[in-house]
């Protein structure tokens, strides 16, 4: 019994493909099925795959098949099988074109044969994984200190220092607003966007980080980005310790926006509702709608909805039930009132 899948892209606008194929490689391999070359390549970047397979059907036109030299001129997939599934007729025009840049071309009558071909393949050659993905997966529990691998704010995954330092299991949903004054959020999130569009390779500022049990620390941070042609995804580094550096601060380029970005989140005072946001919330706790805070407080609707507003902006979240179990769960209200 495999229990290690392998992980298989496949790239095709064909859905009984990715029916037959999902059926067929199910016991071997995770399937991450895409119908565009261009999305193909940005997921493939975040999975890295063992294999990624084309259907060569799907994007014969040279408009829509032009770049798949891509796949094979990034680092982090050259060790990635890249397939092309074409039929008989189309070998010469498919080996004319894309010999250079594909691994290997396979001409099955069926995909169920396809299927076959690419699972004795994978596995008969042991010598194919992605040793990118391990080497730096590898390398990335053995730091010491709390490293984040991102995706602009997303968190993809975090060190066994990160989750002890900051009391989580797993990355799953979380991003790094997470971590600092939720007031300052909007800037984070602004200002690791614009480091991910621009030309720097890497940031070093100090900070202050908030852990999971709401304590405050303050911290040197680190990103450098992983392909300065893909700069969405950079890894974090976090140093509490300041006096023990292990980060070379020569190497790249700097982005100034972003340091001063994350040392005004550690100078932000803390955060707290104003009085009349805590009566607002506790009586939506009640289950009080608008038109009845309204009677008890002595403020119209539409003052009540103002600090609605305000409250959900403040919060950075998107519904006023999110403020509302961000306000329990941070202990940013009186309970004895509610």
């Amino acid at each position: 019994m495999i229990t290690d899948k392998k992980q298989l892209l496949l790239i095709t606008n064909k859905q009984d493909m990715v029916d037959c194929i999902q059926e067929g490689v199910s016991m071997h391999f995770e399937l991450t099925e895409v119908n565009s070359l261009h999305t193909g390549f940005n997921i493939a970047l975040n999975l890295l795959p063992d294999v990624i397979l084309l259907d060569y059907a799907s994007f014969r036109s040279g408009k829509n098949f032009k770049n798949i030299a891509n796949f094979k001129s990034n680092h982090f997939l050259t060790k990635a099988w890249l397939i092309v599934y074409a039929e008989e007729r189309f070998r010469a025009e498919a080996e004319s074109r894309f010999r250079k840049v594909v691994d290997e071309f396979v001409y099955s009558p069926t995909i169920e044969a396809l299927c076959g071909k690419i699972i004795k393949m994978v596995y008969a050659n042991r010598s194919l994984s992605n040793f990118w993905k391990d080497a730096f997966m590898g390398m990335f529990n053995l730091i010491s200190k709390p490293v984040l691998l991102l995706d602009q704010n997303e968190i993809i995954a975090m060190n066994d220092a990160f989750k002890q330092s900051f009391r989580v299991k797993n990355s799953k949903g979380l991003k790094l607003t997470d971590f600092v004054k939720c007031e300052n959020s909007q800037k984070v999130k602004e200002s690791l966007r614009n480091f991910a569009r621009g030309k720097h390779i890497k940031a070093a500022t100090k900070t202050t980080l908030l852990l999971r049990d709401d304590k405050l620390r303050n911290a040197r941070i680190n990103f450098s980005k992983l392909n300065k042609n893909f700069g969405h995804q950079f890894v974090m580094f976090i140093d509490f310790l300041e006096q023990n550096e292990e980060i070379n601060n020569n190497i790249g380029t700097s982005s100034h926006e972003v340091e001063a970005c994350f040392k005004q989140n550690g100078q932000l005072n803390e955060f707290k509702f104003t009085n009349r946001e805590k009566e607002i919330i506790q009586l939506l706790i009640k289950g009080y709608k608008t038109k009845d805070i309204s009677e008890v407080l002595f403020i119209s609707p539409k003052t009540i909805e103002k600090h609605r507003s305000n409250i959900i902006k403040r919060t950075n979240s998107d519904t006023i039930l999110e403020s509302i179990i961000y306000a329990i769960t941070h202990d940013l209200i009186d309970y004895q009132k509610v």
